[in-house]
């Protein structure tokens, strides 16, 4: 094993120690700081959440959309040169895929942002 094989595991361990250590000692000055202002941590964690589940559906139904354009992108308008037989193996529109579900997934959350913000706003005087 040479030394640079080595230092894969110790770096792993290193970083997954350091963001286990990261999140615990943020949460507790978090918790702090909350306190400092007279606010209990308590109450913050249990705040509702009234579109939790709208978000997650808005963000896979326009992940969703965005593969299913990615795909017809690919099939019916990216073709290529359409006498190669080998035209369906190559992996040139591969980063299309990613793009379009990042964005059709980015799409989806603003939308559940908009409408969350807007309950927010209606709400203020009741929550």
């Amino acid at each position: 094993m040479h030394g640079s094989e080595a230092l894969i595991p110790i770096v792993m361990f290193a970083g997954g120690f350091a963001m286990i250590f990261g999140i615990y000692y943020l949460r507790t000055r978090q918790n702090l700081a909350m306190i400092e202002k007279g606010m209990n941590p308590k109450e913050f964690a249990n705040r509702p959440a009234p579109y939790k589940n709208l978000k997650w559906a808005l963000l896979l139904i326009g992940a969703g959309i965005g593969l299913f354009l990615a795909y017809l992108l690919d099939q019916y308008v990216l073709l290529g040169n359409a006498n190669d037989p080998n035209r369906y193996n190559d992996d040139r529109n591969v980063p299309i895929y990613f793009a379009l579900i990042a964005i059709g997934g980015g799409l989806g959350l603003f939308g559940s942002y908009k409408i969350e913000k807007k309950w927010w706003d209606d709400n203020k005087d009741r929550v």
